[in-house]
């Protein structure tokens, strides 16, 4: 029987890039965008929690869903609580414009409810425009709560049939009469399952008073103060107003002499010292002297004279003597006014000074003021007397004045009181690239740094290569280089493709570069080639032609031919010999078998039977660690012999996998076929 062998290979190597498993879930990632929308920051520049482009989107989106639902909500409690929407007329931005729509089509829904019209809209308007018509129109109508009509429990007797409905329903909230339903706050989805938050603030279902903006929070919601307490004053959780205690938080200016005493939306400050009889006390909480001679009437009987002494004062029988601000005339008759403005070191520290009958008084210069008890001109505190209106930034009080200061990075600007932001990269400071920002600057690195988390401006290589993906970089090997990487292959064999990261083998049977001899067949493996010789043993001889190189599919076939009269070739069940050579990789992963050479009867072979042969396929020789099988299996009529790799093999390895397809009359072998496969197993994955 003449028979042929089809050897069909089919080997497939491909490179993935593979994407770090992000240890943060896009839950965290949404859960982190709705809290920064919550606090109404600029979604489009959030500071990211995570390197993932997917996790970034998660965040920006639902920062901006939770950002405009509660500018929505501010639209539709302004059409509830004003019936207008012309304060929203006034600014063009995206907020007044989100904010004006709500307004106006809650105004729809409210004009279609007083007109006695359907609440479902039939106008062309967006969907949630219809959203927000619908709940404004809906919260006015009579006998409308918003709520699902409560279902009746089950009767005994159908209980058990209940509960098992409730089991297969596979609800995500609760379950009553086989049927889902969801908590108060939540809402049942299309897919009839599953609950989702119900948005009171949209549908205008909250209880929010006027001067409070409705805030919608998981299965609820909550009410903040629109309008602010006012100084002095913090709002609490339950958004009421409480006095600020400046005396316990730190947060007055006393001086170190004198007691915070705290007053509501306030405080004050004491003296700490209370003088004793004899002396008053200033605003400063000094205690000054009392002259009882001046301000009590006749403290010294008749006929005597007042003296004031420190805290007190005596009485001396009357003889001639002046008091303060007088002095005895030259003949020492009588007192006569001093004048205390007299001479280039008047009493006012060069202060403008004009002279009282027995006294005088200080014009102070700017930024002095007198002081009547200690009559002296003092300096005035203005950064204490108006802060946070003359400077930008810093006060510091200087005698009859003040300068201004600015935090780190800004400068004083030419008014010198206000800050202008200053342009550190001016200066170079960043090793790179720098961006000024308000009041800082950022460094930024170029393609193939990072920045040092040490000094945050010097900007590092990355090293590629040991990056958790540097080793599905390169085909064989990753170089780091400054700001980059490149790629080697195996120095002989290979060579670097196109793309400067995958390694492509040299077929060396095409390209020449080969040492086959004339009489020697080249075949290409990875990596490398093999010079062929097959000869026929005696009394076979070649069948077809012989080509220069061998490829993958092709058979070197010897086939039976005795001479005359030879009985013991007649005899021999070896029909023919035939020879093929199939190159393999050493597997990256190996989880399943690989089907590497098919086997196939010329002829469709059906099921045997006594008169046909069955065919039997078996492994002679070369099976090296048991890595290779054969299995039988039919196909389009056909018995087909499959030769699958079953055990991973680390190269480099060569073997002849000898195969025997034997043809078995009643359990007897008639003839035989031998195929032997060299097998050449590559060191390498591709």
């Amino acid at each position: 029987m003449d028979l042929s062998v089809i050897v069909l290979l089919c080997l497939c190597g491909f490179l993935r890039g593979q994407e770090t498993t992000d240890p943060i879930s896009l839950d965290d990632c949404c859960k982190d965008g709705k809290e920064r929308g919550q606090e109404s920051q600029d979604c489009t520049s959030l500071p990211l929690i995570s390197e993932s482009t997917t996790c970034r989107i998660a965040q920006e989106q639902c920062c901006t869903a939770v950002l405009e639902d509660n500018i929505c909500t501010s639209g539709i409690n302004m059409a509830k609580d004003q019936g207008s929407c012309d304060a929203l007329l006034s600014s063009s931005t995206c907020e007044t414009k989100t904010a004006k729509t709500c307004c106006e089509c809650c105004l729809l829904g409210r004009a279609a409810q007083e007109r006695g019209l359907s609440c479902d809209l039939t106008l062309a308007v967006w969907y949630q425009c219809g959203l927000v018509s619908r709940a404004c129109c809906v919260d006015r109508s009579p006998n409308s709560d918003g709520k699902p009509a409560p279902e009746l429990p089950p009767s005994q007797g159908d209980a058990q049939n209940t509960e098992d409905q409730c089991k297969a329903a596979g609800c995500s909230q609760s379950c009553f009469n086989g049927s889902c339903a969801c908590l108060e706050g939540y809402k049942l989805k299309v897919d009839g399952k599953t609950c989702e938050d119900m948005n009171e603030c949209l549908l205008g279902s909250h209880q929010c008073r006027g001067g409070e903006r409705c805030i919608n929070t998981l299965g609820s919601y909550r009410c903040q103060r629109v309008i602010s307490c006012g100084t002095g004053y913090e709002l609490t959780d339950n958004n009421k107003c409480k006095d600020i205690d400046e005396c316990e938080t730190g947060t007055h200016n006393c001086a170190a002499e004198l007691q915070c005493q705290n007053t509501a939306g306030s405080f004050r400050c004491r003296p700490r010292v209370q003088c004793g009889m004899g002396f008053i006390q200033d605003a400063l909480g000094s205690c000054i002297d009392i002259n009882e001679c001046l301000s009590v009437t006749g403290p010294c009987p008749s006929g005597h004279m007042c003296f004031n002494t420190v805290g007190s004062y005596t009485c001396q029988r009357h003889s001639v003597s002046c008091g303060r601000g007088y002095h005895l005339n030259a003949d020492g008759s009588r007192c006569v006014d001093i004048d205390e403005c007299a001479g280039p070191d008047n009493s006012c520290d060069g202060h403008g000074c004009i002279n009282l009958v027995g006294s005088y008084r200080c014009e102070c210069r700017v930024g002095f003021i007198f002081n009547s008890i200690s009559r002296s001109c003092e300096d005035i505190n203005e950064c204490r007397n108006y802060p946070g209106r003359l400077c930008a930034h810093k006060c510091e009080n200087i005698l009859g004045s003040y300068k201004c200061s600015c935090t780190t990075g800004f400068k004083l600007a030419a008014d010198g009181r206000n800050c202008d932001d200053l342009n550190e990269c001016e200066s170079s400071p960043c090793s790179q690239e720098c961006a000024n920002v308000y009041g800082s600057y950022q460094c930024y690195c170029r393609r193939g740094y990072q920045l040092s988390d040490v000094d945050g401006v010097t900007c590092e290589d990355i090293d590629e290569c040991a990056l958790p993906t540097g080793g599905h970089i390169c085909s064989y090997r990753c170089h780091n280089t400054p700001g980059s990487f490149h790629c080697t292959c195996p120095t002989t064999g290979y060579t670097l493709a196109t793309n400067g990261r995958s390694c492509q083998d040299i077929d060396e049977c095409v390209t020449g570069t080969h040492s086959c001899s004339e009489s020697e067949s080249c075949f290409n493996i990875q990596g490398g080639n093999k010079c062929l010789n097959f000869d026929c043993p005696a009394n076979y001889r070649r069948s077809g032609d012989t080509r220069p190189r061998v490829d993958r599919a092709d058979i070197i076939r010897c086939v039976k031919s005795c001479q005359p009269n030879d009985i013991s070739c007649v005899l021999n069940p070896i029909l023919s010999i035939s020879h093929t050579a199939i190159s393999l990789p050493t597997f990256r992963e190996f989880n399943k078998p690989e089907e590497i050479v098919f086997l196939k009867s010329p002829t469709p072979s059906h099921l045997p039977h006594m008169d046909t042969p069955e065919i039997v396929y078996d492994i002679l020789e070369g099976n090296v660690q048991n890595s290779f099988d054969i299995i039988k299996r039919l196909d389009h009529g056909m018995i087909v012999g499959v030769v699958r790799q079953v055990k991973p093999l680390v190269g480099p390895v060569s073997t002849v996998l000898k195969l025997a397809m034997n043809y078995v009359t009643n359990g007897v072998v008639s003839h035989r076929n031998i195929i032997n496969v060299h097998i050449y197993v590559s060191e390498f994955w591709f």
